[in-house]
């Protein structure tokens, strides 16, 4: 049959709450140009829905409208987040030249009376929503239905309170899935609170990192200091994503700059925690971020002896190729630098001074083992606790052939250490003419100053 009107809604969208009558309307449109259409709605699930009006007359190419009405339910739909067996039927037909009385009775009696007239279908599906069934799912856990909600109703978490949006975000904090469904769908996370959201003084940026709810966190970081809070034992995010496993959000923390090495009130750092759960891939990241394995818990205790004592053998595999990193690289063993490096070991493993591989085959003269360092992902401006680049030792060291290679390979002829020094500085306090010569040619300053004398390195 040709089409003689448009049902505007394919879902019928209810927005329930329990043990009240909830409306929903849907739109029909006639669109026959020359003759009256008449319509009826049918449901198969008459025992739970009224509709009103149940049919209708429409003249040519005119709109209207009829609610549906879900009676009062004890209970949510169970079957959430798939759409139940719920249906709805719209049926309707050509009136000709047909006079009918006033009322949906008469269309009712008029399509009694044709069971066999041609009709146009249109089949409507139920779906619920509304913020009751999302606050039900995310207490559920339930990411399926949080999503099946929220696709439907968009604009639902902009219409809730500060208070209730507070609520939602505190409830999906615990479940990654579910909160992150909430964030990409527009929640914010609340405002920091003051004193701290829970018994334990997590704040929002806790909650998520130990949920492993990156996309939060990464909403989170837009309020300064936000990750670098502590909670009562002292941990910041960056703990509780390590010792969870939760590697993309420690890698989120780091790269925002959160302190690697940041010790929490009974001495343990963020690496401590991975080597204690046995976790090598995250030992292996924080190590490449600059976390010091030497530090020590109040109790004494490293990384490596927490991952001895519990036989994490990974762990303590790459805690230990860490150090030997530093080690062949301090000795110049190219052999043995290459063959970690290409085991996935990270090329900018520090020592307690801050210093990398790098830093080191610098301050040795070493231009072969910089350019591999550097091949394999080493920072060529990367800074020790002084502040001092690869640069700055190349120049301490005084080989002119390193510190030209470094220069080749985009390291800054004007970074400054933690005091102010440049390489020229260091170059020209240290009498080393032609390497100051050599780094005026690539476009030092040439007025340079420091607090104080430079500090040499610890090697």
């Amino acid at each position: 049959m040709e089409r003689i009107v448009e049902v505007a809604e394919q879902e019928v969208l209810i927005d329930f709450q329990p043990g009240v009558k909830c409306r929903a309307t849907a739109h029909i449109r006639s669109v026959h140009a020359t003759a009256k259409v008449v319509f009826k709605v049918q449901t198969s699930s008459p025992h739970k829905f009224l509709v009103n009006p149940p049919s209708g007359l429409l003249p040519p190419l005119a709109a209207g409208s009829f609610q549906i009405i879900l009676k009062p339910q004890p209970h949510p739909p169970a079957h959430l987040p798939r759409l139940g067996s719920d249906r709805f039927l719209v049926k309707a037909a050509v009136l000709d030249d047909e006079i009918l009385p006033a009322g949906s009775d008469s269309v009712a009696a008029w399509f009694d009376a044709r069971p066999q007239i041609p009709t146009q279908d249109a089949r409507l599906k139920v779906a619920y929503v509304g913020p009751f069934l999302l606050r039900r799912a995310v207490s559920d856990a339930d990411p399926d239905a949080v999503n099946h909600i929220l696709r439907r109703q968009p604009s639902l978490l902009s219409e809730l309170g500060p208070a209730e949006s507070a609520s939602l975000f505190q409830t999906a904090s615990p479940h990654r899935a579910v909160l992150d469904a909430l964030v990409q769908a527009g929640l914010k996370p609340p405002p920091e609170p003051r004193p701290a959201a829970s018994s334990k003084g997590w704040t929002p940026a806790h909650s998520a990192a130990a949920a492993g709810a990156d996309a939060a966190l990464s909403q989170l970081a837009e309020e300064p200091g936000a990750l670098d809070r502590r909670d009562g034992e002292g941990r910041t995010p960056l703990h509780l994503a390590a010792g969870k496993g939760h590697v993309r959000c420690a890698k989120l923390l780091l790269e925002k700059g959160v302190d690697a090495n940041a010790q929490s009130n009974d001495g343990r750092t963020a690496l401590h925690r991975a080597a204690a759960a046995g976790d090598h891939e995250m030992a292996a990241l924080l190590l490449d971020a600059g976390a010091d394995p030497s530090l020590l818990t109040h109790r004494g205790r490293s990384a490596l002896d927490m991952a001895r004592d519990k036989g994490h053998h990974e762990a303590v595999e790459v805690l230990e190729r860490g150090e030997m990193v530093l080690t062949a690289a301090r000795r110049g063993d190219r052999r043995l630098l290459e063959a970690l490096l290409k085991k996935g070991i990270g090329a900018n493993s520090r020592d307690h001074y801050g210093m990398t591989g790098l830093h080191v085959a610098a301050v040795k003269g070493n231009r072969e083992i910089v350019a591999l360092l550097v091949e394999f992902g080493g920072e060529v401006e990367g800074q020790d606790v002084e502040g001092h680049t690869p640069l700055h030792l190349a120049v301490e060291g005084g080989c002119v052939d390193t510190v030209a290679a470094l220069l080749d390979l985009g390291a800054d002829v004007n970074a400054k250490s933690h005091r102010g020094a440049t390489p020229l500085f260091m170059a020209k306090s240290m009498g080393y003419d032609a390497v100051s010569q050599l780094l005026l040619s690539r476009g030092a300053a040439s007025s340079s100053a420091a607090s104080s004398s430079p500090t040499l390195s610890p090697l």
